[in-house]
């Protein structure tokens, strides 16, 4: 995973973070597995030169408003996902979140060849912080991806259920990003 030293300020016009649902229980079939976009955040990557240690010396940080979160995609369910239903998830995610904010801090950036590895560090929200670890491609110059996976409960969240607990949100909810970061 090669990177350009430097200090790069990054925010959604560099890319895309989304997080993904999965349903779960008895009435899975009649709700969606959820792709939300995250509409505000911000990260700061410095990656020093390869004399003072290079990419596996860099470190990212990452701040994201959850009161950004925008419903852009619901696969299955009984029904296609309306207007309305992304009105009602949305007052769900705002009566859960409301307008917390959630922040990744790496610790570790472990380099794998030239195309991907992994970056290690903390999450923090809700007062709460659990490890957390990053997988990353590099699919082009300056271009990366990664996904993490988080339990909500361990951030003090009740995952979503409803119809009486017989349609619920897995706990497990994949974070993907991918960005561009621009030239130096």
């Amino acid at each position: 995973m090669a990177a350009t030293a430097g200090s790069f300020q990054l925010g959604p016009d560099a890319g895309r973070v989304v997080i993904k649902t999965t349903r779960a229980g008895l009435a899975a079939k009649a709700g969606h597995d959820l792709t939300i976009e995250v509409t505000r955040w911000s990260a700061q990557v410095e990656v020093p030169a390869e004399a003072d240690g290079g990419l596996a010396a860099a470190t990212v940080r990452a701040d994201l408003d959850l009161g950004s979160l925008e419903v852009r995609e619901g696969t299955g369910g009984a029904m296609p996902l309306t207007d309305r239903d992304r009105r009602e998830i949305k007052k769900q995610m705002t009566s859960i979140l409301g307008s917390a904010s959630a922040t990744f801090a790496s610790s570790r950036i472990i380099p794998s060849g030239s195309s991907g590895g992994a970056v290690e560090g903390t999450v923090t929200l809700n007062g709460r912080t659990q490890p957390a670890r990053l997988q990353v491609t590099a699919p082009g110059n300056g271009q990366y991806r990664g996904s993490a996976t988080v339990a909500q409960t361990g951030f003090g969240i009740k995952p979503y259920s409803g119809f009486f607990g017989a349609l619920k949100l897995k706990d497990e909810v994949t974070l993907e990003f991918q960005l561009t970061l621009p030239e130096s």
